[in-house]
């Protein structure tokens, strides 16, 4: 799963399936911001699951 752009944000998720969680690091041109956690079931985290936290955090933020 790669990294995902909007406007001058990139988002990078990383997950475990061992401990099914995983975190979205958020970047803002190059620069870290900040970490969004989150928990899934099953071998990974499904893609809209990922968007809809990225939406909504870009929502909030007014991104």
């Amino acid at each position: 799963m790669g990294a995902i752009e909007r406007k001058s944000f990139r988002f990078v998720p990383e997950y475990s399936v061992i401990s099914q969680n995983g975190a979205i690091h958020v970047y803002k041109k190059g620069d870290f911001v900040e970490e969004i956690k989150f928990s899934f079931h099953g071998k990974f985290p499904e893609l809209d699951q990922i968007e809809d936290l990225i939406d909504e955090y870009c929502e909030q933020k007014g991104i």
